[in-house]
């Protein structure tokens, strides 16, 4: 235990081995739905059976555990990785229901931009440009994917769809002139969502431990019942692992050529690159691990996993892994070392002997904990000084084009070049750090890359 209490620095951070335990249980306990809502995620994209989904359950526990416990081990702070929420659904809804891409194809540009960014990190770019980067630019990051992966919530739970556009060539036979429209709910499904809804939020509000698993689990029980879901037929008990190695490295060259290729791979990495910065920010402020400017002693170190586990993810067919927000629940228990994530880690690898689960849950059982999850996400708004013209405006142009245009690099871009403008426009372009205005470059390359195309072909 001495060997253990000196490489975690307990008495530096004022912190035990039973504290540190006991806030690692807590942390899985409330992550411990991404087993089961990733593959349903992933599921809807790629337009997987239910028997299906066991598989993409085991390889999501696995890689969470072993890089959650590389975390702790490397990073030595209190922080847990799991596939990503927001990166999955690019994944899934962009890169192969948008750009027609495979299953393998899409796992493949997550391994290349993963490796770019682990290599943009040991060079020390990626550390250099959060640096550069404003606070309130990363809680506004943080706060845009939170309302990103709440609307993805209300629409897999059915109550929320396409309306109708006015500047739609398609429009839909009943038009009520929006882009999306409240579903009255008519169907089960719908009200075994709302059902779930409740017992999440009250569960949450009564600050029960592992809230969202139970909701899940419960909701999943009524499906059942209700006819919503049912158990499949070759059902087994045996964790299966059939994900791991399934990317593809050419198919997105082949599918859209060298030039939207590269362009789409580079817009995965910005969304990947700059989803961690909020996390890391906020956990380690509550943690009161952070400096005074928001910056994260040591962060070199947590930035190499995090990157890693983007590759990681990649090559185990479950999309990137990222630093994850609920870690903040094991530092309200008292976590302060990154012993407090190998206990985390350790329960994620138990957790894979509950993947053959995964094929039961409906996607009615899974959206409530997206709608919770967006809500945690949500709060990191408190810290950012909106009636301030110069943080206000670029952050609400990255929370809310987010989830209006289903991408988050489209919101990234949109909040870093707003903010370098308005810095210029008011004559304090010596302020902006030169790597804020190369990235604010790169994204409006990436906003034009269509009309650059035409000029390439």
């Amino acid at each position: 235990m001495g060997a253990i209490a000196r490489y975690f620095k307990f008495d530096e951070r004022g912190t035990n081995i039973l504290t540190e335990s006991r806030a690692g249980l807590t942390t899985f306990m409330v992550m411990a739905y991404i087993i089961f809502v990733n593959p349903s995620i992933l599921g809807a994209g790629f337009g997987l059976k239910p028997e299906e989904l066991a598989a993409y359950a085991a390889a999501t526990a696995l890689v969470a555990g072993i890089m959650t416990i590389a975390m702790g081990v490397v990073g030595n702070y209190p922080l847990a990785l799991a596939a990503g929420l927001g990166i999955n659904a690019i994944v899934a809804f962009t890169l192969v229901a948008g750009k027609g891409l495979t299953p393998a194809g899409a796992m493949g540009v997550i391994v290349i931009e993963g490796i770019a960014i682990t290599v943009l990190v040991v060079i020390g770019l990626r550390e250099a440009i959060m640096a550069a980067v404003p606070l309130a630019l990363k809680r506004s990051i943080g706060v845009g994917i939170g309302l990103f992966i709440l609307f993805i919530g209300f629409v897999n739970g059915g109550l929320v769809q396409s309306g109708c556009s006015p500047f739609s060539k398609t429009p839909l036979p009943f038009c009520d002139g929006t882009v999306v429209t409240l579903a009255f709910p008519t169907q089960t499904a719908q009200f075994v969502f709302l059902l779930g809804l409740l017992i999440t939020f009250s569960l949450y509000v009564l600050k029960i431990r592992a809230a969202l698993i139970i909701s899940i689990l419960v909701t999943t029980i009524v499906a059942l019942i209700a006819g919503v879901a049912k158990v499949p037929d070759n059902l087994t008990v045996t964790p299966s692992f059939t994900t791991l190695g399934n990317f593809n490295l050419t198919n997105v060259f082949d599918k859209l050529g060298l030039i939207t290729a590269l362009l789409t791979i580079f817009a995965i990495m910005l969304s990947d690159f700059f989803d961690t910065m909020g996390t890391v920010t906020g956990v380690a402020e509550e943690a009161g691990l952070a400096e005074a400017d928001g910056s994260v002693p040591g962060i070199g170190r947590v930035l190499v996993v995090d990157s890693i586990a983007a590759v990681a993810g990649g090559m185990a067919g479950i999309s990137s892994n990222t630093t994850y927000i609920e870690s903040a629940a094991g530092v309200a228990e008292g976590g302060r070392t990154g012993f407090a994530s190998v206990v985390t880690g350790i329960l994620f690898l138990l957790a894979i002997f509950l993947s053959p689960l995964a094929g039961i849950i409906p996607s009615a059982a899974t959206a409530p904990a997206l709608v919770l999850v967006g809500y945690l996400m949500f709060t990191l708004i408190k810290d950012v000084n909106v009636a301030d013209v110069e943080d206000g405006l670029p952050a609400l142009l990255t929370i809310i084009l987010m989830p209006l245009t289903y991408d988050i690099t489209v919101g990234i871009g949109a909040g870093f070049i707003s903010w370098v403008l308005i810095k210029v426009l008011k004559g304090k372009f010596r302020e902006v750090h030169w790597l804020m205005y190369a990235v604010t470059i790169a994204f409006m390359v990436y906003f034009a890359k269509d009309w650059i195309q035409t000029f390439v072909k």
